[in-house]
């Protein structure tokens, strides 16, 4: 499955049973069912005058967004969305260490003009960042 240059998230080819005996895998993935890497949305330099896009090829011919760079987000407040650029990341629930990196995935707390803001979709997959402020 290498062939395709694709990551392959798979379990192992044989397993044990709880008795000892070998288990073998039925089949492996079909190039279908295969995932794509993991996109990894950096924060934009303050000089970005928009978030950067990529257009990533999906079964079918179908062109999906892929966010690569973000200086903008969509902010949810009470009076409604706005588009507010995004200063820093502040913390990461899946991993410390994209803070550190400035990676923004679903979770994320980042730092924007309004204030702190959590972001509610999956900027890897949809192509832009959605966030809602925080309260306090």
């Amino acid at each position: 499955m290498s062939q395709f240059g694709i990551q392959v998230h798979s379990k192992p080819k044989t397993k044990r049973f709880g008795n000892g005996k070998r288990k073998l895998k039925f089949r492996d993935k079909r190039r279908a069912e295969i995932g794509n890497y993991f996109s990894a949305t950096k924060l934009a330099d303050a000089k970005k005058e928009g978030n950067v896009l990529k257009l990533v090829r999906e079964r079918g011919g179908k062109k999906s967004p892929v966010l690569k760079q973000a200086a903008f987000a969509n902010l949810l407040t009470k009076q409604g969305y706005k588009k507010v650029r995004i200063k820093g990341v502040l913390e990461s629930r899946d991993n410390r260490n994209f803070a550190r990196q400035n990676i923004i995935t679903k979770g994320t707390v980042i730092n924007t003009e309004a204030g702190k803001a959590v972001v509610l979709n999956r900027p890897g997959r949809e192509g832009s960042v959605n966030a809602k402020l925080l309260e306090g």
